[in-house]
């Protein structure tokens, strides 16, 4: 038997978070949108590609922020984006260095959702 693949991952958000996903995730975080599959439309949310993988930011009614459980998306230059989430007003809050070759920090989606960023030492 061969071992699993992930394919996505999912946050939830409450109705009506199209616009304020697309800006963090899609202008301020780079990731690109891929169209919703036409019969789940209608849910609201919105998909972006994270590489090879897939984040989607779905509806969730009544809705309650992740702020222990979260994505953490690999980067090439954690520094660079730093600076476009500080400029967007973004919380950044440091790790404290646990992992040896690893740098990090967590922020938080417009919805309240912790999001890790990190990259690692060659």
């Amino acid at each position: 038997m061969s071992a699993p693949s992930l394919d996505h991952v999912q946050v939830a958000a409450p109705r009506g978070c199209e616009d304020e996903a697309r800006r963090f995730y899609g202008k301020v975080l780079g990731l690109e949108e891929i169209e919703k599959p036409p019969a789940l439309r209608s849910r609201g949310g919105a998909w972006f590609r994270v590489g090879a993988q897939e984040l989607h930011v779905g509806v969730e009614e009544p809705f309650t922020p992740a702020t222990k459980a979260h994505p953490a998306l690999r980067v090439a230059d954690l520094d660079e984006v730093r600076a476009r989430l500080e400029a967007a007003g973004a919380r950044i809050v440091d790790d404290d260095g646990t992992i040896a070759g690893v740098r990090r920090f967590y922020t938080a989606d417009p919805f309240g959702n912790r999001i890790e960023l990190l990259t690692r030492s060659p």
